[in-house]
């Protein structure tokens, strides 16, 4: 499968577990994309104000300092980001927590634990191509 397309796109990470982290800012910046992983939503939210646009945004929901979905909310606030897609990658799998993220404004809900992180990577391709519909059940099993 072609990746090239994804080369320079921007991608922020938000992960508080480093090695989750290193693994997805390995396979992204590997297919050439530029990446910023950050350890809280409260750092990431920091370098949104600073003026990072990412292409694409994969934010934890469990974290310290401002969780997943404090950043969801905060994010809102940002009209200059509304059209950057947030896709939850959680281990939480509980439909109550997809819901509210969805409705926070995330546009896709992704559990880590059931797809390797090319598939995430693929997953993402996909999304910002268009060619995925942010229906979560695909991935929840």
């Amino acid at each position: 499968m072609d990746t090239g397309d994804m080369k320079g796109k921007k991608v922020l990470i938000v992960e508080d577990d480093f090695f989750v982290s290193d693994i997805y800012e390995t396979k992204f910046k590997h297919e050439g994309c530029e990446v910023v992983a950050v350890g809280d939503g409260a750092k990431a939210f920091s370098k949104l104000q600073e003026g990072f646009v990412p292409d694409v945004i994969l934010l934890d929901l469990i974290m310290p300092n401002m969780d997943g979905r404090e950043f969801l909310e905060e994010v809102k606030k940002l009209p200059n980001l509304a059209a950057v897609p947030i896709l939850v990658l959680s281990n939480l799998s509980q439909e109550e927590d997809v819901e509210e993220s969805l409705a926070l404004g995330a546009k896709d809900y992704i559990v880590k634990s059931h797809l390797t992180p090319t598939e995430i990577f693929h997953r993402v391709r996909e999304f910002l191509q268009g060619s995925v519909s942010g229906e979560y059940e695909t991935v929840i099993k």
